[in-house]
């Protein structure tokens, strides 16, 4: 077990896990499927952050038109992760720059780091999960 892990009330350990989001939101089930999978690891009182790197940054869009393609835009789901005490959104600058956006064109609020700061902050974590 790691020291850096805080111990929650309850006794349980708290531990660090990074959702690592590298696939573009629709035409797979990853970008949905991994969203539900930190809803529930926050629902556990996990320290949970999310970044986004390659495609992924595709998630955060705002004023995605689905209708072409027959999937519903969940994107707007992003906005409940507050909820969740999920306010940690990283977003790698590099991957956001090559792909012509923008902080503007992002749903929610996110931290932009370099591809050298990101890969610092993950080797903090105690769990990644990629997909």
């Amino acid at each position: 077990m790691s020291e850096e892990m805080e111990m929650e009330e309850g006794g349980g350990a708290v531990k660090k896990f990074m959702f690592l989001n590298r696939k573009a939101p629709y035409g797979t089930i990853y970008a949905l499927e991994g969203l539900e999978v930190v809803l529930i690891s926050a629902a556990f009182e996990q320290d949970v952050c999310m970044a986004f790197v390659d495609d992924g940054v595709y998630q955060l869009m705002k004023d995605v038109d689905t209708t072409g393609i027959g999937m519903k835009n969940f994107s707007k789901t992003y906005r409940a992760l507050e909820g969740y005490d999920i306010d940690k959104l990283y977003v790698e600058r590099e991957s956001m720059e090559a792909r012509g956006l923008t902080e503007d064109d992002f749903i929610v609020d996110v931290t932009v780091l370099s591809s050298a700061e990101l890969g610092a902050l993950m080797a903090e974590q105690d769990v990644i999960i990629s997909h």
